[in-house]
């Protein structure tokens, strides 16, 4: 077995923790669904249900040791931890049902807390949403004080459930949901009459308006807007005397109250949603909830979630390898989240109600996701991936003409790119192309930032300054160049396809524009000014907000250009010259600079946020692939189950992006260029691992020999050449076999 001791040896975080894993809250009350579960026709059965492997808290946690930081905390507010949430959803549903412990923070849940606020039912793991906490109480409601305590040691969670002991009511909640629908079920001590507080003024967004009301004898509806307007129509098992709003000096809520509600009956509410309206959000509930009861919901639920895991099977490992890895999996089909209706009437960015016969669906995390999730999706979920096509195509055309975007660069582009190519042919390739290519030619607010500077220069100027603080907004202006430059050749990518080659040519002289902004001087890509001259005040280990780079440092910006490694690599004299780079990013100690979300170094590569996380690859384009599995090996062993319980990422997940890189290295594949339908491969964590490409066809990836260098890599027996394999070479459905010492 290969290891770099020297480089161990400098840098000590790179040991692996061969601790076990350790899911401590799956609690007292918790068991495995005993489910008839799907087979993937051909491709063999696991023993063990992978939905026991799933710990839904893992991510819940927040980092605050030094240790595990990188720094010492001198700043009173809390490091941003990978702010997911532990409660019900099935894949890519429009209903995430989970509790609060905390508004305007994360997901809403830290595993920190003591409290719950309520149980809200949408939750992007990303800091928003959070629509319409419910809440059981007894006696009288206190507005200003209602939440109540809970502990871990009774409370529990699985895919789709979620369980908790609620203290000050005496009340065990359990929460099970479908796509569209979520079943409350309450019980209550018998002396005790039955509750229910909604929360309607409060959410992680701002709350523009809201109405509950009465709306039967066992009904009642409403809705709240709050990052879209979310209608509901809820049906309880008891009689709803009367809804009630209490007020006090602080805060306002709604009181509903049950009638003859002293049982042993738990109170049971099965609530239907929409983003259409109250009718639609019946008819939701009728066709997917009514006539079941919460077993058969709570079941099937982990049904869906077993069909999905089961798309990739694995041998080999530790059992905490094999949960980590099918937690990763699962927290990386939680988003994009569902908005249209069973009808499939949809409310589109016009704020018209529209059907247009597919499932509509929420932007993706662009900058996060592009890099690994997306292709993921597409790999195991091609008619989820189709229709969020569809849903931002149908966006961009009913919004300026522009291809939405997320937070930072332009990488829609990268994920139509990469799912046209690897096959994913539903949607009009056409119609979305037309959106992308305004966006990188077409000046205008719905675009690309600073566009017109990037195509009269092909580099974006900052501003001179000096003593900027971290969190500042500058223009981001090194980071925005080079992530435009591979926009620009995901785009050239599809042109190509579409035999627009007069765009091809333009889009292809562009994708060097990332050389533009290269100090040789230094090694680093550094900002401009105006004049082209470099900033005078660059500091190769000071983190910045938007200053040059977008949440990152230098160090962390190194070695982005994954259309052209060989291009990148021949910025720098020679190989071991970027070998001593690489070997300085993961060895130059954090300086102890504390930014929120830069937590989780080896040396100043930072795992815990995204814009490094293609660098370990580099040392493939130097002949140095054993260096990269060093430090992929210690991103996995150590970065995934961090802190005091055991339940940190390094970072913020983003949208699935962190789950989704380890779930590919586990495997042996990873999306380096994810415009490509190609994967570079590592060593899999596991002996052998069957991804099922369909029902019918899986392919293998094998692991032969117990190192970590590559010595050999075969395909269906025949030797593949190089570090890459193609999609429709897997899809083939033979063994890869990959051979290290």
């Amino acid at each position: 077995m290969y290891i770099d001791f020297f480089f161990l040896k400098k840098n000590p975080i790179f040991a692996f923790k061969l601790t076990l894993y350790s899911p401590i809250i799956m609690a007292k009350q918790f068991f495995l669904i005993s489910v008839m579960f799907f087979l993937i026709t051909g491709c063999g059965r696991p023993e063990k249900q992978l939905t026991g492997y799933v710990n839904p808290f893992l991510g819940t946690a927040t980092l605050w040791d030094a240790a595990d930081l990188g720094y010492t905390r001198k700043i009173k507010e809390r490091t941003w931890g990978a702010e997911v949430f532990p409660g019900t959803s099935l894949p890519n549903a429009m209903v995430q049902l989970s509790p609060v412990t905390q508004f305007r923070s994360g997901a809403g849940y830290q595993y920190e807390d003591t409290v719950i606020y309520g149980f809200s039912h949408t939750n992007k793991g990303h800091w928003n949403l959070l629509h319409i906490p419910l809440l059981p109480v007894t006696g009288t409601v206190v507005p200003g004080d209602y939440c109540s305590k809970f502990s871990h040691e009774n409370e529990s969670a699985h895919p789709g459930y979620y369980q908790v002991f609620l203290e000050r009511y005496g009340v065990n909640a359990e929460l099970t949901s479908t796509l569209r629908c979520g079943y409350h079920k309450y019980t209550f001590d018998e002396r005790d009459d039955k509750k229910l507080v909604a929360d309607m003024t409060r959410s992680n967004n701002r709350v523009n308006g809201w109405e509950i009301q009465k709306a039967g004898e066992n009904v009642f509806t409403g809705f709240q807007d709050a990052a879209g307007t979310m209608y509901f129509y809820a049906v309880s098992n008891y009689e709803i005397e009367d809804i009630v709003q209490v007020k006090d000096s602080v805060h306002e809520v709604s009181a509903v109250h049950f009638r003859n509600s002293k049982s042993k009956k738990p109170l049971e509410l099965k609530i239907g949603f929409s983003f259409v309206s109250i009718a639609n959000a019946k008819l939701n509930l009728e066709r997917e909830i009514a006539g079941k009861d919460f077993p058969q919901i709570r079941r099937e639920a982990g049904e869906t979630w077993e069909r999905l895991l089961s798309r990739i099977t694995v041998a080999g490992g530790t059992e905490r390898e094999k949960g980590l890895f099918y937690s990763c999996l699962y927290r990386s089909f939680l988003w994009p989240a569902l908005r249209s209706d069973v009808n499939f009437d949809y409310t589109d960015a016009a704020g018209n109600v529209a059907n247009g016969g597919f499932h509509y669906y929420t932007d993706p995390s662009f900058w996060d996701d592009y890099r690994n999730k997306l292709v993921l999706l597409a790999m195991l979920s091609p008619g989820v991936t189709v229709d969020v096509i569809k849903s931002i195509t149908d966006r961009g055309e009913k919004r300026g003409g522009y291809m939405p975007t997320f937070f930072h660069g332009d990488h829609a582009s990268v994920f139509v790119a990469g799912t046209y190519l690897r096959g994913l042919k539903g949607f009009d390739p056409e119609r979305a192309y037309r959106l992308l290519l305004k966006n990188a030619t077409v000046p205008g607010r719905g675009g690309r930032p600073y566009l017109k500077e990037y195509m009269e220069r092909g580099w974006i100027a900052e501003k001179d300054t000096a003593n900027v603080p971290t969190w500042d907004e500058y223009k981001a202006a090194v980071t925005k160049t080079v992530e435009y430059a591979y926009d620009d050749y995901a785009l050239a990518l599809i042109a190509r396809e579409l035999g627009d080659e007069e765009n091809y040519k333009m889009l292809m002289k562009r994708t060097g524009n990332y050389k533009n902004l290269f100090d040789p001087s230094t090694g680093f890509w550094r900002g401009r000014i105006d004049d082209g001259n470099w900033i005078e005040d660059f500091d190769p280990y000071y983190p910045y907000y938007a200053y040059m780079y977008r949440e990152a440092n230098a160090w962390q910006s190194l070695f982005f250009a994954p259309h052209d490694p060989e291009g990148m690599l021949a910025l720098y004299p020679s190989h071991e010259a970027v070998e001593k780079k690489l070997d300085s990013l993961f060895s130059e100690p954090w300086r102890g600079y504390e930014a929120h979300n830069m937590t989780g170094f080896i040396g100043n590569y930072c795992h815990g946020n995204q814009p490094d996380h293609s660098v370990p690859y580099t040392y493939y384009f130097i002949g140095k692939q054993e260096k990269a599995q060093v430090i992929l090996d210690s991103i996995m062993n150590h970065y995934y189950d961090m802190g005091a319980d055991r339940l940190a990422y390094a970072g913020m997940d983003d949208a699935g992006e962190m789950s989704s890189w380890y779930v590919f290295n586990a495997t042996g594949l990873y999306t380096y260029s994810p415009a490509d339908p190609e994967y570079i491969l590592t060593v899999p964590l596991f002996d052998k691992v069957k991804f099922h490409v369909d029902e019918n066809t899986c392919f293998t990836v094998t692991k032969n020999g117990k190192g970590r260098k590559i010595t050999g890599i075969t395909y269906g027996g025949e030797k593949i050449g190089g570090w890459f394999i193609s999609h429709d070479k897997l899809k083939e459905g033979r063994e890869l076999v990959i051979s290290v010492e």
